[in-house]
């Protein structure tokens, strides 16, 4: 299309505009992305390489998708980074170990996919130190889904480096590709500028009704007006399209398609021939073309085909437009296809590119071939090895169609079942997992079988309908003596935990009965093996022995070692359940701390940012009851940022928890309203029971004890695996302002009987309270001093410091006014200091009825540091160097100093060594001082 590149810009100014001030952002240094959108033929390409030829003083590489390629892992990725390979070995140690193991230079266990985002971002940061580069992407929607998996990290975590990206995606097939990135709609041209065109490309005036008919038909796209009128004079089209023209019903892309389609008739056969191996042939690779038409004894004549402006052959064959290579290969017979495939097979070299050779061996066949099959599963394992997982299921799914032994078919759609599944794509797994359902399947593949349903059930809807079949699997696994079985038990007490309910034949209670009488063999991780059985003890109702059983379990679990990748991987994807048991049965902050810490530097330390968001949410959580709110905002804020990059939802938890003790309503009210509609769709209890202790947090700060109340009766109603204890403590509190005692002694009799067994500060701190709140002698008194000194050993900070409001409270009415101040100071200025502004008003207002004079004086920083740029503050003030925040925090070091000049604006500074000093200063100056004249 290069030689029509001018007139087809005719229109254009707007579009070329834009990319314009993408260069001169570019150059300035900015990091820019445009996602160029619109229908086939109407123009995109052609603004791709305007951009790239207008790229003076940049490094331009680019990529192109090609739908009739397998979906190998990374190849469209390595074939963009091919220019930057050289400086690979700059790169950190685990970016450049999933690099090379990712472009299949080295072996190695599978990167995690967004390490190898992190490690392109690197590379191209690297290359833009010299001078800025520019990624072009054209046909993005047929890159392979790694890559394209990829690139959209890259792009989404591009921030202040000097690298912009132009993809350009065809729609309707990629709506889905790139979506929420800065995009540029291309629409056909106006009537004006469509005629010019045409004019242009005709060399003379049409009758006006001949031209307006063919601008309207052909909807302004220039491709196809172009196509239309390409050999034909304005004398030949003074009527219209003569009765032997194409005809022009149907898509325009489709009516561009039959365009070329005709003109493949008037070449000799051998060019059509040539034709078909280079459209089958997506590598692009000359020396490749020619050796396969050598195998099919075709004389390699390209010229009439060049004449036709149908390929390009320089370097690599290139198709003038991928229309023309659809139009080669579908008007091609089934036969000859299967021939060309056939031949390109034979001259793909076995051992340098055998998963491509095992590709066109499998399109060159139409029936069974167990060969054909077993070079197809091998290719899998190889592509399963770099990481590339979709890749893998396609190539499974394919094996098992040409499998002819029913036993052997049933065996590869199910592994290509688990790896669709794997990969996200639950409709394609489900699929599979019908086919080899139709075949023999030996007892231990019905129950992967049984268990692969329930995991796709369960990540459409979180309802307790997957625990019945999780439950299924695992007695099948167990009755096979398979070491799945274990694990497999508690992902089913983990869909009982999402699904909120204990009792019941699906629930928590039922599924832990189960695994302790299942007489299951060790799973292989003895840490594992523990934390079933403690979390199993506790679920059954054995609190006495479950609670020191769960401790044992925990203590090897946050020592384990892990030999590989993997062990590490399935310890992350664990971890959720021994923090849920750590949170709900131990009440042990220390642990949670612990466990949490180390899942996040684990998922760091390997780049799993599939799992990092959850583990930073689980530490966030640490943080709130610390009472470290900035903390907690920063963790919060890093794992959002990294869901967004990496397409995951949001975790929605700590922010609704962090709202309720900020006592901020207004945030809380859309959250908890969208979790509930949520919840109720999916049937997710457990977020249901969630959302019902953050109000009840959220409106006994607000001295709002009705609403309270009711939110957290509604909490406890649910029975949930988790949330149910604490839903306790909020219940007990609103349920003695109420004057509902009795709601609030059924509901410490549950909280006693769920924290009788925990040798833990937090449990005896918030039982100790709740039983004060309920006792109106002087043995409150000292119910409350236990409770204080009990929090204070367990760490819960915002408890203690509620512990002191509620002392306070007591002592005022009690009229004992100079200790109830005591207490109800410091229970203000811990609040205060953590940003609990609800609970803050609250002990304001009680410290005011004593007679005390409150004056707030809040000097708060005019422009306070974003949770990111706070986070980097403080890594940066711990000595850390930009290179190692940004491996860190999944970001470029240029980014992180970009972040660092923001800081160092905002807190009055010019230097790294004035970090720490200024960072202390403003956490002491942004606070509320409490000034004290005692009343007359």
């Amino acid at each position: 299309m290069a030689a029509n590149t001018l007139p087809i810009l005719v229109g254009r100014q707007f579009e070329c505009a834009a990319l314009d001030d993408l260069l001169a952002g570019l150059r300035k240094g900015e990091s820019r992305v445009c996602v160029i959108r619109g229908e086939a033929g109407i123009g995109k390409s052609v603004l791709l390489d305007y951009v790239a030829q207008q790229a003076s003083r940049v490094t331009v590489t680019r990529a192109q998708g090609i739908e009739a390629d397998m979906e190998l892992p990374y190849a469209s990725l390595h074939q963009l980074c091919a220019p930057f390979l050289a400086d690979i070995d700059t790169l950190p140690a685990p970016q450049r170990d999933a690099l090379r193991v990712a472009f299949g230079m080295a072996a190695g266990e599978p990167p995690d996919r967004f390490l190898v985002g992190l490690a392109v971002l690197t590379l191209l940061t690297r290359a833009s130190e010299a001078r800025p580069v520019l990624v072009v992407v054209d046909d993005a929607q047929w890159l392979d889904r790694v890559s394209l998996q990829t690139l959209e990290f890259v792009a989404r975590r591009l921030l202040a480096e000097a690298v912009a990206m132009a993809f350009a995606v065809r729609d309707p097939e990629g709506q889905a590709a790139l979506a929420g990135l800065p995009e540029l709609l291309i629409g056909g041209l106006d009537a004006d500028a469509a005629e010019e065109l045409l004019m242009t490309a005709v060399g003379g005036r049409l009758e006006k009704r001949v031209r307006d008919r063919f601008v309207a038909e052909m909807h302004g796209n220039p491709l196809a007006l172009l196509e239309f009128s390409r050999g034909r004079s304005a004398a030949e089209l003074a009527y219209g399209l003569h009765p032997g023209s194409p005809t022009v019903e149907g898509t325009v892309s489709s009516r561009v398609e039959r365009d070329f389609a005709s003109r493949l008739a008037s070449l000799p056969a051998s060019t059509r021939t040539l034709l078909l191996i280079a459209a089958a042939e997506p590598v692009g690779d000359p020396r490749l073309l020619f050796h396969a038409a050598a195998s099919l004894q075709v004389t390699p004549n390209a010229a009439p085909a060049k004449a036709a402006g149908l390929i390009e052959f320089g370097e690599s064959v290139r198709f003038r437009h991928p229309l023309v290579r659809s139009a080669v290969y579908h008007q091609a017979e089934p036969e000859e296809r299967r021939m060309v495939h056939r031949a390109l097979a034979e001259a793909t070299d076995a051992s340098l590119d055998p998963d491509r050779r095992a590709w066109h061996a499998a399109q060159a066949v139409d029936e069974a071939d167990e060969e054909v099959a077993i070079g197809l599963e091998q290719a899998a394992g190889r592509a399963r090895q770099r990481g590339g997982v979709a890749a893998e299921a396609v190539l499974l799914q394919r094996a098992a169609e040409l499998t002819p032994d029913l036993w052997l078919r049933g065996r590869r759609a199910l592994a290509a079942a688990e790896a669709h599944f794997s990969a996200a794509s639950p409709d394609r797994a489900t699929e599979q997992a019908t086919l080899a359902e139709l075949c023999p399947l030996s007892p231990l593949d019905r129950a992967r079988l049984a268990r692969l349903r329930a995991r796709i059930l369960f990540a459409r809807s979180r309802s307790d309908e997957a625990a019945p079949l999780l439950l299924d699997a695992a007695a099948k696994f167990a009755a096979a003596r398979s070491s799945l079985a274990r694990e497999t038990y508690l992902e089913a007490i983990s869909a009982t935990i999402f699904a909120g309910r204990v009792h019941g034949p699906t629930g928590a209670r039922a599924a832990a009965i189960a695994a302790r009488s299942s007489g299951a063999p060790p799973s292989g991780s003895e840490a594992a093996d523990l934390l079933l059985d403690g979390v199993a003890t506790l679920l059954a109702g054995d609190y006495e022995t479950g609670g020191p059983a769960l401790r044992r379990a925990l203590e090897l679990f946050a020592r384990e070692n892990f030999a590989t990748r993997e062990a590490t991987m399935r310890w992350l994807l664990l971890a959720p359940v021994a923090l849920e048991a750590i949170i709900h049965y131990a009440w042990d902050l220390t642990a949670w701390d612990t466990l949490s810490t180390r899942a996040v530097r684990l998922a760091r330390d390997i780049g799993a940012l599939g799992t990092l968001p959850p583990a930073l949410i689980y530490a966030s959580g640490v943080h709130i009851h610390t009472g470290d709110f900035a903390g907690a905002a920063r963790m919060i804020d890093e794992a959002d940022a990294i869901a967004a990059a990496t397409g995951h939802a949001p975790h929605k938890y700590a922010t609704l928890v962090l709202a309720a003790w900020r006592g901020d309503e207004e945030i809380a009210a859309g959250f908890i309203e969208d979790a509930r509609a949520s919840a109720a769709q999916r049937g997710e209890v457990s977020l249901l029971g969630a959302t019902s202790y953050i109000q009840g947090v959220l409106f006994n700060g607000l001295a709002r004890y009705d609403d309270a109340l009711a939110a957290a009766r509604s909490g406890i109603e649910h029975d949930g695996f988790n949330f149910a204890g604490l839903s306790l403590v909020e219940h007990i509190e609103a349920a003695t302002r109420c004057g509902e005692h009795g709601q609030a002694q059924a509901s410490l009799a549950r909280l006693v009987e769920f924290t009788r067994a925990t040798d833990s500060g937090w449990a005896g701190g918030v039982t100790a309270r709740s039983q004060a709140l309920l006792t109106e002698d002087d043995a409150a008194d000292d119910l409350y001093r236990l409770a204080i000194d009990e929090l204070t050993r367990g760490r819960v900070a915002v408890e203690v410091a509620r512990t002191h409001l509620l002392y306070g409270e007591w002592l005022r009415r009690g009229r004992r006014r100079s200790l109830a101040r005591e207490h109800l100071r410091t229970a203000h200025e811990m609040f205060e200091g953590m940003g609990a502004n609800a609970f803050a008003e609250r002990a304001r207002r009680e410290l005011l009825a004593t007679g005390e004079h409150v004056r707030i004086r809040r000097t708060e920083l005019a422009t306070a540091l974003t949770p990111q740029e706070s986070q980097i503050a403080v890594l940066a003030a711990s000595g850390m160097t930009n290179p190692k925040i940004g491996a860190e925090l999944f970001i470029s070091p240029h980014t992180v100093e970009w972040h660092l000049r923001k800081v160092y604006t905002k807190l009055g500074i010019n230097s790294r060594r004035a970090l720490p000093g200024a960072l202390a200063s403003a956490a002491t100056t942004d606070t509320r001082n409490v000034g004290m004249v005692q009343s007359g």
